[in-house]
């Protein structure tokens, strides 16, 4: 007991302490990663076509995951009579941020790279909080030695723009560098809708390049099972999660927000059926800008989409 009478245990609110992803420990020295899920920092934003901002995203999503650090023996979810991320055998870790070089793509991206990388070689499994979509060039990168990944895409746009006035590894690029990949053996890109990132012959290269391009209202028509039905099965998926694919009534916060979005169960219902069809092996979610919303709702949002990501992937495992 302290002199206050209390309990000298810790409670550790959620309000209380540094703040890292869920308040799972910081893991400073990437040469020393022994968890099942490590979780990295891409705050960059450097080339954004409309608002920047993005870069404050791994930063408010740490803050908002602290939400969801329970703290009595993982999630429970009553509604699967499941507890997720149980406190006993869940290994998760914070690894920081990738060092980000201002108004340097390549030089940023290889930091980001090399993050994952060290994960991948940890046999971790790499979750990125971005960032703008660019970031998801050098995590696919970091794949380059892995066994082939299927790309899965839940966005608001296509992103598979080649090259416009000399810029080839922005968030508008992302998804067409990672289909030239070799090891890349297709994209199942969801969500897409409206005015795009993407002109009309960019469409046409990706269903040639092995895209499946679905909006959210063929989404809604095929049903999450549907839906399922129209990615690869038992493949090693990647998984890069545009925090536009949601609605911006539930999601403003984002530099290029869509109207016409998803909603939480929809995405949630997917991922939860993606986790048991095949092997997820790495994400992203990216295009958080705090900002613009000063309600904390996105960031909060992002957080809990992807506590409830990790918690499938592991419990499918």
């Amino acid at each position: 007991m302290t002199s206050h009478g209390y309990d000298s245990g810790r409670l550790n609110l959620p309000f209380v302490g540094i703040c890292t992803f869920g308040k799972f420990p910081y893991q400073p020295d990437w040469n020393a990663i022994d968890a099942d899920v490590a979780v990295l920092g891409a705050p960059f934003d450097f080339g954004t076509q409309w608002r920047s901002g993005a870069r404050m995203g791994p930063r408010a999503i740490r803050e908002a995951s602290t939400l969801f650090s329970f703290g009595h023996g993982g999630a429970y979810d009553f509604e699967d009579d499941i507890t997720y991320l149980p406190a006993d055998t869940t290994r998760i870790i914070d690894i920081g941020d990738a060092d980000i070089i201002h108004t340097d793509t390549i030089g940023s991206h290889a930091r980001i790279e090399e993050g994952v990388r060290k994960i991948l070689k940890a046999g971790a499994l790499p979750v990125v909080l971005g960032g703008d979509h660019s970031v998801n060039i050098p995590c696919i990168n970091a794949f380059d030695d892995q066994e082939p990944i299927h790309l899965v895409q839940i966005d608001a746009h296509l992103d598979f723009v080649d090259e416009r006035h000399g810029v080839r590894y922005g968030h508008g690029n992302s998804m067409r560098r990672a289909a030239e990949k070799p090891y890349v053996t297709g994209l199942s890109q969801i969500g897409i809708r409206n005015v795009s990132s993407t002109a009309r012959d960019g469409y046409e290269d990706a269903r040639r390049m092995g895209s499946d391009i679905q909006s959210v209202r063929h989404f809604r028509k095929l049903g999450v099972e549907g839906m399922l039905e129209r990615v690869p099965a038992g493949k090693r998926y990647y998984l890069t999660l545009d925090i536009d694919a949601f609605d911006p009534s539930i999601a403003p916060g984002t530099g290029t927000p869509s109207h016409g979005g998803f909603m939480y169960y929809e995405v949630l219902e997917f991922i939860d059926g993606l986790a048991q069809r095949g092997q997820i092996v790495g994400l992203d979610l990216v295009e958080v800008a705090p900002d613009y919303d000063p309600t904390g709702s996105t960031s909060t949002l992002a957080a809990q989409i992807l506590m409830n990501t990790i918690g499938r992937i592991l419990h499918y495992r």
